[in-house]
């Protein structure tokens, strides 16, 4: 039985490739997607990948996710450093919760030093580009963290 996990992104994240590929890399979204999905069915991991731009979708899903006792790998873009709501939500979490950035936002402007989702999730992986994202699925499959 394989098990289903939510990765979820935030605002911009749809135009990776185009956005700043000097920060975010050149793969796609749709790359993102596949590698995903295809690490996931790997690991025995039942992945769906969303994106949205829109706050209160990203805070739904998040509540369908400890609805169902989903784990989450989670991208919130910029509303990592703002949204309280989204911190809400995330606190609500009933599975694990990986907070993830492609970059490192410690090494950039002093705004993104800052994530108000961090105390909520079971960890975050940040820098190691679209890896992060695979980082983050390998521990969900380890039961990893809690």
């Amino acid at each position: 039985m394989t098990r289903r996990v939510l990765v979820l992104n935030g605002p911009n994240l749809g135009r990776l490739g185009s956005r700043e590929p000097d920060v975010y890399g050149s793969t796609s979204y749709a790359g993102l997607v596949e590698s995903c999905t295809k690490l996931g069915a790997e690991l025995g991991l039942d992945v769906e990948v969303r994106e949205t731009n829109d706050e209160g979708e990203l805070i739904r899903w998040l509540h369908e996710a400890a609805d169902g006792g989903l784990p989450v790998v989670l991208n919130p873009g910029a509303f990592t450093h703002y949204s309280y709501g989204l911190r809400d939500a995330a606190a609500q979490r009933t599975a694990p919760l990986i907070e993830v950035h492609i970059s490192n936002p410690y090494a950039r402007e002093d705004f993104r030093h800052t994530s108000v989702i961090a105390s909520v999730a079971s960890g975050t992986i940040a820098g190691f580009g679209l890896a992060s994202y695979h980082l983050a699925l390998r521990a969900v499959a380890q039961d990893g963290p809690a």
